[in-house]
């Protein structure tokens, strides 16, 4: 999308994806005069309650997809696992930003070669396409390691941990091409987040130290620890690079772990992302104002961190069912549900985030 005269108060923007960052997206795009609609298969689409209008029609149905871009003035995503197809269906000067962006994180190993030629440092990797693929892959990288399907994955799904050479024996090629990634010795993880608008100008937020649980999101924290503040530098010129080489308009969002040897680039997620929902409330402008911000063609919003000390968690499965007893805990915790109708085990259900004027001692340090 070309730089463009910011869309007037009442244009709507088209969301593909009904899952809880489309829900955000749209409460956020609400507070600044814009609606929104909504496009995804059936299910449990949050997204649909606060929009104005909602398709839910299957990615291949291209009748619908054409009635839901005549009715936008700008389209984005909401995750990256979109049918390429089907962002392609939707003519180009409505896209936010280029399908590319779709087309490399869609794929693992087409994301780490994108990377390492911007001059990210990825964990040793093979692609892996069959049982023999996946032995010579443990005999060239070694364990452990993780295999993992190179595309379609989220939140742990999708993925094999192989402890050692005895252990992958019992492990099979599940039948289509994945990735197999060398183990990495990691101080924390992190997370570089930005907004890119359509002239370039970039808004960059703090990085928070991450914690995961089976591949899932637990919590971020902010500040991180020392280690994550020496290399946020050399993490965020590559962030910086990424979206350049991408021409992104929107957040766009890169993983990395902190090594003694440097940020080791983890993956990437062309979209708002669960490790900046501590923006809501913890930063000048939060993540999903300034992703709206950057799509619609208005200014971007500043990124400085408002608080001493936040830390956001994760609310999944049955723990949603007792979540508002958050709200009588001390320090004004910041309860936000998503409305999924069902809690399952390992789904995310909501988050908390809770901030402070005061430093707390930090377990990451």
């Amino acid at each position: 999308m070309a730089d463009r005269t910011p869309l007037p108060t009442g244009s709507t923007i088209g969301i593909l994806g009904g899952g809880q960052l489309g829900r955000m997206l749209a409460m956020a795009a609400s507070q600044l005069g814009y609606r929104c609609i909504g496009y995804a298969p059936a299910g449990d689409n949050v997204a649909s309650d606060v929009c104005a209008d909602f398709f839910e029609n299957g990615w291949g149905d291209t009748a619908a997809l054409s009635a839901f871009a005549s009715r936008c003035d700008v389209v984005t995503w909401e995750f990256e696992n979109v049918p390429l197809s089907a962002v392609q269906t939707i003519p180009g000067h409505l896209l936010a930003a280029k399908p590319k962006a779709l087309e490399i994180a869609q794929d693992r190993l087409n994301e780490k070669r994108f990377v390492e030629e911007l001059g990210a440092i990825c964990a040793p990797y093979m692609r892996v396409e069959s049982d023999e693929d996946f032995a010579r892959a443990l005999e060239r990288v070694g364990a452990p390691g993780i295999l993992k399907t190179a595309r379609d994955g989220y939140d742990g799904k999708g993925q094999w941990w192989i402890a050692s050479a005895h252990e992958a024996e019992g492990v099979r090629f599940p039948g289509r091409p994945c990735i197999y990634e060398g183990m990495v010795s990691f101080e924390t993880e992190f997370s570089v987040i930005l907004a890119r608008a359509s002239d370039g100008t970039t808004r960059i937020w703090d990085s928070s130290a991450n914690t995961h649980d089976g591949g899932m999101l637990v919590k971020s924290v902010i500040p991180a620890n020392t280690i994550v503040e020496s290399q946020v530098e050399a993490a965020r010129k590559i962030a910086q690079k990424t979206a350049d080489a991408l021409g992104y308009v929107g957040v766009l969002t890169l993983e990395f772990f902190a090594t003694r040897s440097g940020p080791v680039f983890n993956e990437m997620a062309p979209r708002v992302h669960n490790s900046g929902h501590w923006t809501i409330e913890g930063a000048a402008t939060s993540q999903f104002e300034n992703h709206i911000r950057a799509i619609c063609g208005l200014p971007l919003g500043g990124t400085e961190t408002r608080f001493a000390s936040i830390d956001m968690r994760n609310i999944v499965g049955e723990d949603a069912l007792n979540a508002h007893a958050i709200l009588e805990e001390s320090g004004e915790p910041h309860l936000h549900l998503y409305g999924k109708r069902e809690a399952r085990t390992g789904r995310k259900m909501g988050h908390v985030t809770r901030v402070s004027h005061e430093k707390s001692p930090n377990e990451h340090s």
